[in-house]
């Protein structure tokens, strides 16, 4: 049975600053001329461990209130660190800095947690070192920490085997570095933030069909960048407006950028009631407002070229098919299985625990849904899109529902707790 205590959620939301984002703005506007000012940006642990290592860097950052400055010093003003740059949970921190770092006249050494310790990373090394870098794993396995020592990098056309951000990022931010052009071709056009605010920055960059191109040595310019509101963090109050009976909620300024845009089509196919309000693009990003309201949802099947716009938001995607009527198949999704945790197994794992009837495939789910689901203990695995989502789920289960470590979600959206009681109304 569902709760016998159901509370709408009602109200407005203005959904903290994308991560995506967030960090860009803090990687480029180090390697700009001049200083970059940055709103509504994520003072989320992901985003503060790449602030913390471009301060190790060299760059003057400040953090206040209600801005970040960043004093860029230009695309070779980096200075070398004196101590390992901690990446924290951080894996497009990670990826992308090791782009960037590949090109330098100096040696660096990143770290991270035990989850980015198990993170793949030969898919940025391999390329890369046909650039010319030259960089290892300290422990041989192909994961972090890696010890990068800076060289001269010549431009190179990778064809990715698998349609990714952080690697297609990577890449772009070594070609800055290189002696020519360098290209990344994808099978599917992953999300394009880099490409879009490195040419807001004044690089020259730009897309051919699946292939992102760029010339390097351009020079960077400081910017003003307004952060838009994560659809990844969106997507949990998107979930609970149109599970939870009597629920309206707009969420205000939110990031609708077509290489991430997937949860707003899957829910529309599903038979969610969402609207988009007040359009516009800022920083070459679109944004607008959603407005959702409780519907009836039914099963789909999700796969192909929409898997990458909607990877970060499989989970949640999950919770909604779990209520669904239906089935819902979920494939062409085996990128899950390296993300903080082996979601497509994590979340196979903890919703039965709670009564529903899901399987996992090779690359991605089945699930029946329609089944009553009551309260279990969850296995987060320290992976906030894990604890969001089941944090979600507990509005409908009956029952008491039990989170560990459940603030880990601060590595994405600190004040999601509270954002969610407020929008209850206890």
């Amino acid at each position: 049975m569902i709760s016998e205590t159901i509370y709408p959620l009602r109200g407005e939301i203005e959904i903290p600053g994308d991560k995506s984002v967030s960090h860009r703005a803090i990687m480029f506007g180090s390697l700009a001329k001049g200083t970059t000012e940055v709103t509504h940006f994520l003072q989320g642990a992901d985003c503060l461990s790449t602030i913390s290592c471009f301060q190790k860097l060299g760059i003057e950052i400040e953090n206040t209130a209600d801005r970040i400055l960043i004093h860029g010093k230009g695309l070779h003003g980096l200075s070398a660190p004196t101590e390992i740059l901690d990446c924290g949970n951080s894996g497009t921190t990670t990826r992308l800095i090791s782009g960037i770092l590949s090109g330098q006249k100096f040696t660096s050494t990143l770290t991270g947690d035990a989850s980015i310790q198990k993170r793949p990373m030969k898919r940025i090394i391999e390329p890369l070192s046909h650039m010319g870098a030259d960089i290892t794993s300290v422990y041989g396995n192909n994961c972090a920490p890696l010890t990068i020592n800076g060289r001269p990098l010549k431009g190179f056309h990778y064809h990715s085997p698998i349609a990714s951000a952080q690697v297609k990022s990577a890449i772009l931010l070594a070609g800055l570095y290189a002696d020519g052009e360098t290209k990344v071709t994808e099978p599917y056009i992953s999300r394009n933030h880099s490409e879009i605010m490195l040419s807001h920055f004044g690089a020259n960059v730009r897309t051919e069909n699946t292939t992102a191109i760029i010339l390097p040595e351009p020079v960077l310019e400081g910017q003003k960048i307004a952060v838009p509101g994560d659809i990844s963090s969106a997507a949990y109050f998107i979930a609970a407006g149109l599970l939870v009976p009597g629920s309206e909620i707009l969420l205000k300024n939110v990031g609708i950028n077509p290489t991430r845009d997937g949860i707003l089509k899957v829910t529309q196919e599903m038979g969610g009631s969402i609207e988009l309000l007040n359009m516009n693009t800022d920083n070459g990003e679109p944004t607008a407002d959603i407005l959702v309201k409780f519907s009836a949802l039914k099963g789909i099947t999700i796969g192909g070229e929409i898997i990458p716009t909607l990877i970060d938001e499989i989970p949640i995607i999950a919770i909604m098919a779990a209520f669904a009527k239906g089935t819902t198949i979920i494939k062409d999704a085996a990128e899950l299985k390296v993300k903080e945790s082996n979601r497509i197994q994590v979340m196979v794992d903890n919703l039965k625990a709670m009564g529903a009837d899901i399987e996992s495939t090779e690359d991605g789910m089945i699930i029946h849904g329609g089944k009553d689901l009551h309260g279990a203990l969850i296995d987060s695995h320290k992976d906030h899109r894990i604890a969001m989502s089941f944090t979600i789920a507990s509005l409908l289960a009956d029952g008491h529902t039990t989170i560990l470590d459940r603030e880990c979600v601060d590595i994405s959206f600190p004040t999601f707790y509270q954002e969610l009681n407020r929008l209850i109304g206890r």
